[in-house]
């Protein structure tokens, strides 16, 4: 009897989750053999690094597509349903389609369990699930996200003919280590023998990490600066204006609909996968153009409403943080802006809420559905400490944030987020981020 998507999704989180990590390939190898080693059966793009990932992803994936090969994406952590963290051809499965895919690998799934001292975890099922429906679509290309780290992610059972390793900072500590080069060397993993790397700017210390790897396995380094980069970008109404240097050649006059910075950046490291992927051949401009304008990251400084406008963004680390204050500054002009933010409790708080408070104009406090989630009495003290009491609202339910929050910026100036209007920023977590997207009407996507 073929199962529900409902049971499918209970019995997927009664697995070991996906913070609970056992450093071995072993088992996901084994279960990939049983399946008959989808994740060979195209070529894959591997992406890792600390932020952007995600963003990055969905633009190789519009790229790839212009150019009409047939995609595969993982991605995760997913905004509203698992459904996200795999997608044909820019779509996410649908429930049926989760459904197949789980049903192909539970009974291999079960002879692994059997033989192992652990049992397969979340992730690495969804992995499985990934490549198998991948090989069975088939697909000409799977742009694959790691989960944590690189050389003990299960997406690295795949060999990549490409690797991408965006800016690396500090997250998840307690796993991957509390300094940038000491998580490189983790991330670095994924660089695998003859493989191109893009390699976005780091620091001198993780620059070294990386090339060491890239020389250790004879890779192929690409780093941004050098090789390929952001020669212009302007704001735009809507997104941004932006130049790029391809591996061979310029791109101009390239709309992205997406704000800040870094989603240029992004979009440099897209750009260089693609073409290293397809032999560093310069591609048509019209097409890069057209597939840019196309690209979306939910969630990710995404306007969910207007008057007041509300953004989403995903920020869970001060990196992303930083990131986000960044584009704000440069994209809009909100007076007041007012934070709803809901944290895990792994999470570097403390800089994070450092980095909102000059920005922020008042923050309300939450806390987002899940068992990781920081208790928003134990949020609202580190904030206190920082903003002020008198700057934070406290609100255990997120629907009573969001409504706290646009009552409170609607007090802003004017009408219209150009000239200085009110506005909202929900962040501190991909699910607190998430729920809030349901809450606002957002869509699957």
């Amino acid at each position: 009897m073929t199962p529900t998507y409902a049971e499918v999704e209970r019995a997927l989180l009664g697995r070991w989750p996906e913070t609970r990590l056992e450093p071995s390939l072993d088992r996901i190898t084994a279960l990939c053999r049983l399946l008959g080693d989808p994740q060979d059966a195209s070529p894959v793009i591997h992406l890792t690094g600390t932020n952007g990932k995600t963003s990055t992803s969905r633009m190789i994936d519009t790229l790839l597509r212009a150019l009409d090969l047939r995609t595969g994406r993982f991605t995760s952590p997913h905004l509203q349903s698992m459904t996200e963290r795999i997608s044909l051809d820019g779509v996410p499965l649908t429930q049926e389609q989760f459904v197949d895919a789980f049903a192909d690998v539970a009974a291999y799934a079960q002879i692994v369990d059997d033989s192992s001292d652990h049992p397969l975890s979340f992730f690495e099922m969804t992995v499985a699930m990934a490549y198998a429906a991948f090989a069975d679509a088939p697909v000409d290309v799977a742009v694959v996200e790691v989960g944590m780290g690189g050389s003990w992610d299960a997406t690295n059972v795949a060999t990549g003919q490409v690797a991408v390793v965006t800016p690396i900072g500090v997250d998840h500590a307690a796993y991957l280590g509390d300094r940038p080069e000491i998580i490189a060397v983790e991330k670095a993993g994924i660089i695998k023998p003859g493989s191109h790397a893009v390699i976005a700017e780091q620091t001198p210390e993780v620059m070294d990490v990386l090339m060491r790897r890239v020389l250790d396995v004879g890779a192929i380094a690409l780093r941004e600066g050098v090789d390929f980069g952001v020669n212009d970008r302007v704001t735009a109404i809507g997104g941004q204006q932006i130049s790029l240097q391809g591996l061979s050649g310029g791109y101009d006059n390239i709309f992205l609909p997406l704000h800040g910075a870094h989603q240029a950046h992004n979009a440099a490291y897209a750009l260089a996968a693609v073409e290293a992927f397809t032999g560093s051949k310069q591609l048509d401009g019209d097409l890069v153009r057209a597939a840019f304008a196309a690209v979306s990251s939910p969630g990710r400084l995404e306007v969910v409403r207007r008057s007041p406008t509300v953004l989403l963004d995903a920020a869970h680390n001060p990196h992303g943080a930083t990131a986000a204050i960044e584009a704000i500054q440069d994209a809009f002009s909100f007076s007041p802006l007012i934070g709803v933010v809901g944290v895990m409790g792994d999470k570097d708080v403390e800089e994070m809420l450092r980095i909102f408070e000059p920005v922020m104009a008042e923050i309300v406090v939450t806390q987002n559905s899940t068992a990781r989630a920081m208790p928003v009495e134990e949020l609202a003290e580190i904030a206190g400490d920082i903003f002020g009491e008198e700057r934070v609202v406290v609100a255990k339910q997120l629907p009573d944030a969001l409504e706290r929050a646009v009552s409170m910026a609607d007090g802003g100036e004017g009408g219209d987020d150009s000239i200085g209007s009110g506005g909202v920023l929900v962040t501190g977590s991909v699910v607190t981020v998430g729920e809030a997207r349901v809450l606002l009407g957002g869509q699957v996507s």
